[in-house]
């Protein structure tokens, strides 16, 4: 082996995906290009969640009604509108 030639371990098996970001994280992709290779592969994100605006003074009572039953209000709206949409819509 030449002096100046630096070794590199080879990219270990991974269980975890911290353990992946931790290793990337202090590694150079470019320092493994000999071994990795091209992929091709679809993403299908979940669609964005919607924003509504409410009323103020109706937002301070979801609020409110909400934490009194132990729940957050975005699951309170949630759980209200299926409820009145299964009614509306079948």
């Amino acid at each position: 082996m030449a002096e100046n030639e630096i070794v590199r371990e080879s990219i270990p098996e991974f269980e975890t995906l911290e353990e992946i970001a931790d290793f990337w994280d202090a590694h150079s992709t470019a320092d493994y290009d000999d071994l990795t290779h091209e992929v091709q592969f679809d993403i299908r994100l979940p669609s964005s969640p919607k924003s509504i605006n409410i009323l103020p003074e109706l937002g301070e009572k979801l609020t409110l009604f909400a934490q009194t039953h132990g729940v957050s209000l975005e699951t309170l709206v949630n759980v209200w509108l299926t409820e009145k949409a299964i009614e509306a819509l079948g």
